[in-house]
């Protein structure tokens, strides 16, 4: 075996024992990950007077063009008090349109207006420099591991919604 190669099964093998102040470190930093993640929307949304709770929901909802409420409502995980709110300021700013169903007309399906895809543009610009940038400076390898253990700290119903989002596009 290539000394290289025992080298990774053993660093490796070593993450499988992590001490809890490895695992504390990972919390730590995955905490400030997240906070570099939505500083540059966070700027862009406050000038609107928007928060997190908009920019999910315009994501989601460029994501996946004619989405319902219900769906959105399962995706983030949110009442449907807090979601309607937040819909409801989108709807009368001219960011989203919502569509009767065709089907069931109790459905409202989900789509962004011209100004709600620039404004996703916008906000998913900021965040795809930082994960390029990022991504770049770790590496291939990294990257893959990287989504494997993001993945695995979904539970079940959360990689099933993940998995259609994804696969869906």
């Amino acid at each position: 075996m290539a000394e290289g190669h025992s080298q990774n099964i053993s660093s490796g093998q070593a993450l499988l024992y992590l001490t809890d102040e490895q695992l504390r470190q990972g919390i730590e930093a995955m905490f400030f990950a997240y906070r570099g993640f939505t500083a540059d929307p966070d700027r862009i949304l406050e000038g609107l007077s928007y928060g997190r709770a908009h920019h999910r929901a315009i994501h989601f909802i460029h994501c996946a063009p004619g989405t319902t409420v219900n769906n959105l409502l399962a995706i983030l995980g949110v009442t449907k008090q807090s979601l309607n709110r937040v819909l409801r300021t989108l709807i009368e700013d001219g960011l989203v349109k919502s569509h009767v169903g065709r089907i069931d007309k109790r459905e409202r399906h989900l789509t962004l207006t011209e100004a709600g895809e620039a404004l996703e543009q916008q906000l998913s610009d900021a965040q795809r420099a930082r994960m390029r940038d990022a991504y770049r400076k770790a590496g291939p390898e990294a990257v893959a591991g990287f989504k494997t253990v993001l993945e695995a700290m979904m539970d079940d119903e959360m990689k099933r919604a993940y998995v259609a989002l994804r696969d869906g596009r």
